[in-house]
């Protein structure tokens, strides 16, 4: 009995292993389905064309006030926390550093998204 029941869960486990070998289909695969997809980069052109560095400079400024933000959402916490003038001394200065580094970012031209 136990023999009978081992040898039909084998034989249910190798149909459902084989299953989907048989019933798939392959696709005709195209060009454009094969080709990778890249943010920024045309897949069909050589490997050699430069990066836009607009567009790297966009990222990692984004990326930069990305985790400024979630530095900042703690704040109100922090000035309700601790009542003393340093505290908030140091939010101020750090939002001042914030606004400067856009600012030097600003005329630098970093910012300009030109076509």
């Amino acid at each position: 009995m136990m023999f009978l029941f081992a040898s039909m869960l084998l034989m249910i486990s190798l149909i459902l292993m084989m299953l989907p070998l048989i019933t798939s289909q392959t696709p005709k695969a195209d060009r454009e389905a094969v080709s990778p997809f890249e943010c920024g980069f045309d897949p069909k052109n050589t490997s050699r064309t430069p990066f836009s560095l607009q567009f790297f400079l966009i990222a990692v400024i984004f990326l930069i006030f990305d985790v400024e933000i979630a530095l900042l959402l703690p704040m109100p916490l922090i000035i309700s926390n601790f009542n003393n003038i340093n505290t908030l001394l140091l939010i101020v200065l750090f939002i001042f550093i914030l606004l400067l580094g856009l600012y030097y970012e600003w005329l630098n031209g970093a910012l300009n998204w030109t076509i």
